[in-house]
């Protein structure tokens, strides 16, 4: 069945904040990409501020609807998780009660709302997993331990309620099997579905100036840290050009506490290190920003250990950049070691070395450019994307009907 002849659906898609980030992209992509293929796409969310946010929230081919932005996203920079749950249950009661209904639902990363979805019968729900919860939250006292087992117990009751599971990569589709287990005994897989990168965005052509470049979010999970050491440890080797410089630019919200001092934390860092002159700190760049920084880097470095997926890396690529992320965690199904860039042990010493092999040899650079740009337009471009997240969402569909 071609795109013409399958059946035409109304799509919704749930997400918790439709800010500047991995997931968002991807929620974006799904939601551009489902629509290319003539499904009738509105999205769902608590927040979605115009001034940041992917462009095709504004100007794309499917709507946006806000509701519950007063929510907090915190009491006391505390509860977040149950701050979370709250917005995304108002959402989707409101969204059942106040809109038509829909063939398929997509519900993105918070699991809670997917009993509530499961009251509109004739309607499939979908589950986007991008890494169990319960995983990025701290245990590490019993006070904690015990707000949040509710809340775990619940994230897996609530998860192995959805039609379909979907995860982002075969790292997070092992770590599901092991995190959640009673899901597994009972025979709940979830299928792979790879975020993209729309590569015709990217530039063929570019430049290699001594800059490199770090694109995360302002979080501490994200270890940029390891990237101010490995450069500052790279300066003060001798061995590399006098004008190498470090870009960190990546996702910023001043209402996130955790943001707020982790910039200060970096900074103090880049003193501490030597090289606060040759750093450059970028907040929420916009999408022209950062092609316009990939487009110049010599490479980029992708510091998260054990990340769960990583789009930065498939971005870096399909710019014609080379990658050195850790050798762990999603990087290691997008990363081709020693011909699209390195796959590191996570610390300074082998991140330095391997920024020292691209800043002497340039032919080096630019044969890792052309295979990184291959690769990614063959296996990870947002056509491929969506013609595989369209026949999960036919496949669930045609489940229901059957």
């Amino acid at each position: 069945m071609n795109s013409d002849q399958h059946p035409k659906l109304k799509v919704a898609i749930i997400h918790p904040d439709l800010g500047i980030g991995g997931a968002e992209r991807l929620i974006v992509d799904a939601a551009v990409e489902l629509a290319s293929h003539g499904h009738k796409v509105h999205v769902f969310t608590a927040h979605h501020d115009k001034k940041r946010c992917f462009e095709e929230t504004l100007t794309g081919s499917f709507k946006v609807t806000v509701y519950g932005s007063f929510f907090p996203r915190h009491i006391f920079y505390r509860f977040h998780a149950v701050c979370a749950y709250l917005r995304c249950i108002f959402v989707a009661l409101f969204m059942l009660f106040k809109q038509p209904s829909f063939d398929i639902i997509l519900a993105d990363q918070v699991s809670v709302v997917v009993p509530l979805l499961k009251l509109a019968r004739s309607t499939k729900v979908i589950f986007y997993c991008h890494f169990p919860d319960l995983l990025l939250a701290e245990h590490t006292t019993w006070l904690r331990r015990v707000y949040r087992k509710p809340i775990d117990l619940l994230e897996e009751t609530t998860t192995g309620m959805a039609d379909m599971v979907l995860v982002n990569s075969k790292f997070t589709k092992s770590t599901f099997a092991t995190t959640f287990n009673g899901l597994h005994l009972r025979g709940v897989e979830p299928a792979v579905l790879y975020p993209a990168v729309n590569v015709e965005q990217f530039s063929e052509h570019c430049t290699y100036k001594p800059n490199f470049l770090s694109i995360n979010r302002f979080e501490r999970k994200k270890n940029l840290q390891l990237a101010i050491s490995a450069f500052a440890m790279l300066i003060s080797s001798g061995l590399c050009s006098s004008e190498a410089t470090l870009t960190i630019a990546g996702g910023y919200d001043k209402r996130l506490k955790e943001n707020v001092e982790y910039l200060e934390e970096l900074k103090n860092l880049a003193e501490v290190e030597g090289v606060f002159d040759r750093v450059t700190f970028i907040t929420s760049c916009t999408t022209a920003e950062r092609n316009a920084l990939l487009s110049q880097c010599i490479c980029v470095l992708y510091t998260p250990k054990d990340e769960h997926f990583g789009i930065v890396p498939l971005e870096a690529m399909a710019s014609r950049k080379p990658v050195i992320a850790c050798n762990s965690g999603g990087p290691v199904e997008t990363v081709k070691h020693g011909v699209t860039g390195f796959l590191c042990n996570p610390t300074p010493l082998d991140f330095s070395n391997a920024m020292l092999k691209l800043m002497s040899d340039g032919d080096l650079v630019a044969e890792m450019g052309r295979e990184a740009r291959c690769h990614v337009a063959e296996n990870f471009s947002t056509k491929a994307f969506g013609e595989q997240l369209n026949r999960y969402v036919l496949d669930a569909y045609h489940h229901r009907i059957e």
